[in-house]
């Protein structure tokens, strides 16, 4: 425990119980150094404590080596999905399997200090759930910056808070709220809307972020867009709207395009010339269209989604440890 660490919770009431839930992918060199930086941390901020490894079918050896710390580590779970399925469906296995009454998740590539979590537990108090670990500045690259503010401004829509500016995958959460979204089966998983079906008592906390040491980011700006529209598609109706607004907006030019033509009639007597005018107004409506429908159509093929009732994750394989130390056993799931 460091001396910051110290000070931060030197009022604070510690945690009964800690479970730490970790997405892994692509973490093979990685993830051994995060649980040996974990260990200490936890075990002097929580009386019992669990690390949670969940393995998102990665293509490297991720699955092995996270086996491997369960059979090895005391107090670490490690969890293998069936496919990969994404880091919030990876999270929202973690988050159900958890056993303990806090729930932290952290990145498996080290850009979250673990040194840095009593700031976060600090933060947790009576009045507050969620307390998100914000950096002190963004390391990321332009168009993935721009990705990742355009993915907060959805979600600001969806929980009505300023800290949705704020959210990042470094979380400390009461774990009671997964009681609000147990019955979710969506296949468009976003753990930080599902946390607000629960609760809208957030904060957060700047923290130090750190580079990422090994390997390369697995978010793109690619991603980081789809995970906005699949948000604002699965858990808003803010497309819909704005649809509405086009095609209101539209509308009413329509409307003053009709009344420049009557009155070019009425004064000249005769109609506007002009092909490429009328070619315009065509494309412009004809886009409308097709854009409002292409909307709808999103609705309706998440709709259809959900009606297959297809599971957000499967799980192949568990090696379970206990959080207090205990020697860990493997199990296949039923």
């Amino acid at each position: 425990m460091t001396a910051s660490g110290a000070h931060v919770l030197a009022t604070a009431a510690l945690p009964r119980g800690l479970s730490v839930v970790i997405p892994c992918y692509r973490s093979e060199g990685s993830i051994a150094a995060l649980v040996e930086r974990l260990r200490p941390v936890l075990a002097a901020h929580a009386p019992a404590w669990e690390i949670i490894l969940v393995d998102d079918a990665s293509p490297d050896g991720t699955g092995q080596a996270v086996a491997a710390l369960a059979r090895s580590q005391p107090g670490v779970r490690a969890i293998a999905l069936m496919r990969n399925y994404g880091q919030h469906a990876a999270l929202l296995c973690g988050i159900r399997a958890a056993r303990y009454d806090v729930v932290v998740t952290t990145d498996d590539d080290l850009q979250h200090p673990p040194e840095e979590l009593p700031h976060l537990l600090a933060a947790l108090t009576d009045d507050v759930d969620v307390v998100y670990g914000a950096p002190a500045r963004q390391p990321h690259g332009l168009l993935r910056g721009v990705a990742s503010r355009i993915s907060k401004r959805v979600l600001m829509g969806s929980m009505g808070a300023a800290t949705a500016a704020k959210v990042s995958a470094w979380r400390a959460f009461r774990t009671h709220l997964r009681d609000a979204f147990d019955a979710f089966r969506g296949t468009f998983v976003s753990i930080d809307v599902l946390l607000t079906w629960g609760t809208q008592r957030f904060t957060h906390v700047t923290v130090r972020h750190d580079a990422r040491a090994i390997g390369t980011s697995n978010y793109t700006f690619r991603t980081l867009f789809t995970h906005a529209f699949n948000m604002m598609t699965g858990f808003s109706t803010i497309p819909l709207q704005l649809a509405s607004l086009v095609g209101f907006v539209l509308t009413g030019f329509g409307l003053v395009v009709l009344a420049y033509v009557l009155v070019r009639y009425a004064v000249d007597g005769g109609s506007a010339p002009g092909f490429p005018f009328l070619a315009c107004i065509i494309s412009i409506f004809s886009g409308a269209q097709l854009l409002c429908l292409g909307i709808i159509g999103e609705y309706l093929g998440r709709a259809h989604f959900r009606l297959l009732d297809r599971p957000p994750y499967v799980v192949r394989r568990v090696d379970d440890g206990d959080g207090d130390g205990s020697a860990p056993a493997s199990r296949e799931p039923a």
